[in-house]
């Protein structure tokens, strides 16, 4: 019998004082059955950082063809595409190919490092993507804070960020692997 995905009920609110944006997003988010506390806080992360109104979760690992989260035009063309994990070179270039700006947020420690050795050569053409890591330290941080309903705030200054949930507290300092043009 197959299982259902988890419901989480966030409360998202973002201060990124680097970009100006302050909102409160409510997000229902479906963690697929494989999808870990981590992966799941890693996709909250994302979407704060890259916080918009017409920012959306997308079904995630339950379709291929489809980035974790998207942002659309109002014309329907994919301005910015994000994708959490460690995508092949075939699919980093399809994403390139389909939106104006793709950023991928790799994460697993040594792991993450060595995709990034084996792929950074081959997307120096990709002017639209962007390469942040986030450390297997602040990331098993986050995973601690994961519950189905959350208010989660995110605060971005100079680069840095800071994740609560309550009384909790994980600092994260993304690492910039690639930068757009």
């Amino acid at each position: 019998m197959a299982q259902n995905a988890t419901i989480h009920k966030v409360e998202l609110s973002v201060s990124d004082m680097d970009r100006h944006y302050y909102a409160t997003h409510k997000l229902t988010v479906a963690k697929h059955p494989s999808e870990t506390d981590e992966r799941l806080m890693v996709r909250l992360v994302a979407f704060g950082l890259n916080a918009h109104e017409h920012l959306e979760m997308t079904k995630g690992l339950s379709a291929d063809d489809e980035p974790d989260i998207w942002q659309k035009s109002l014309s329907g063309e994919l301005d910015v595409w994000v994708a959490l994990g460690l995508p092949s070179e075939k699919v980093m270039r399809q994403s390139c190919n389909k939106a104006a700006k793709v950023i991928v947020y790799p994460y697993g420690g040594r792991t993450a490092e060595m995709w990034w050795e084996k792929s950074k050569n081959s997307t120096t053409r990709f002017d639209n993507l962007q390469v942040i890591n986030f450390s297997e330290t602040d990331t098993a941080a986050l995973a601690k804070l994961a519950s189905r309903a959350m208010k989660l705030q995110i605060n971005i200054q100079d680069g840095d960020v800071m994740v609560s949930v309550d009384d909790s507290i994980v600092y994260i300092t993304p690492a910039k692997w690639k930068s757009a043009a």
